[in-house]
């Protein structure tokens, strides 16, 4: 049967229509996945080199994170950080999706807003929803930017060094002590914590100190994970996601393990481990995904843009 050439053209264009509306549905769809997370934390353990966490086949000193987060979550033992690896640039990396030669003493705020001021704009949150907990007090930049259209506005609440002041340096088993307490009365839904342990003991030449710095940071972050699925809002509602600002140079490259900031291998490479209600779990990702890529990834989860970031979605978490 022959159809006349209009009709065939108006048949063709009613099946291509037919399937551009599908495409487009289905690709609106995964654009705005629903994710069962509401909550995130992001737990960074200063300055530990891989040859003593994930590098270790023995996992000696890391037996949580290895034999027991890990296993529920996603490991990337080939995380990178791929700009200035010190504490303030890793940690700004982290917060801006932006690699940024920064001051390392707490005087120079990051270039780009952060994660934090972007979320609580564009969710029209309070201050308290978002925080900035760390051992260091000089991460309290992390709380603000020089960029002249945010500085001062969107801050996330901090509570960083002695007595949460942004000055000093104080104990990590304090740190986590103030964390649960602040965590359980605020319930902020995103949230950074940094532990300072293993980077001090290894600027100090203590190895012995390093590594019993290791063990009590891997034995906090079991506990981080233990409170959150303990807590009747957290549970089953939060992601945690645990890495490193930067690694330390290897054995024969400058003074070993007591120090860190240059380009090798032993300083750049790290490792993420992801635990959620949305994540794979017992998975091993090989790819080399980086520091920048924890904003985009936030972003993309809690539903709120972040156009200054230069990171990408890890894909990879998602079952």
């Amino acid at each position: 049967m022959k159809f006349p050439s209009q009709l065939r053209f108006s048949g063709v264009l009613t099946i291509g229509i037919a399937i551009l509306s599908s495409f487009t549905i289905a690709f609106q769809t995964n654009n705005d996945k629903q994710f069962k997370t509401e909550n995130v934390i992001i737990l960074v353990i200063d300055g530990p080199r891989l040859t003593e966490t994930f590098g270790d086949s023995t996992f000696q000193y890391i037996p949580n994170l290895s034999g027991v987060l890990a296993k529920q979550g996603v490991l990337f033992p080939n995380f990178r950080n791929n700009g200035p690896t010190y504490t303030n640039a890793g940690h700004t990396a982290i917060s801006t999706g932006h690699y940024q030669r920064i001051k390392n003493n707490g005087l120079e705020l990051p270039k780009r807003p952060s994660i934090f001021q972007y979320f609580l704009k564009e969710k029209g949150l309070e201050s308290n929803q978002a925080w900035i907990i760390a051992s260091k007090g000089k991460l309290d930049i992390l709380s603000n930017t020089k960029d002249k259209n945010w500085k001062n506005k969107y801050n996330p609440s901090s509570f960083c060094g002695v007595d949460g002041k942004g000055i000093g340096y104080t104990a990590d088993k304090y740190t986590w002590r103030d964390a649960k307490q602040l965590l359980s009365t605020h319930h902020p839904k995103l949230s950074l914590i940094n532990l300072l342990e293993v980077d001090v003991k290894g600027h100090q030449n203590n190895w012995d100190g390093y590594l019993k710095g290791l063990r009590n940071t891997d034995l906090i972050a079991k506990e981080l994970w233990e409170f959150i699925q303990s807590d009747e809002v957290y549970r089953n509602k939060t992601t945690l996601f645990i890495t490193n600002d930067h690694g330390r140079h290897l054995n024969g490259v400058k003074n070993g393990f007591v120090n860190h900031g240059d380009n090798c291998e032993g300083c750049r490479r790290i490792y993420l481990v992801a635990i959620g209600p949305d994540f794979k779990a017992n998975t091993v990702v090989k790819h080399p995904y980086e520091l920048i890529d924890i904003s985009m990834t936030i972003a993309h989860m809690l539903h709120f843009s972040i156009p200054t970031s230069e990171g990408k979605v890890i894909k990879e978490l998602v079952d």
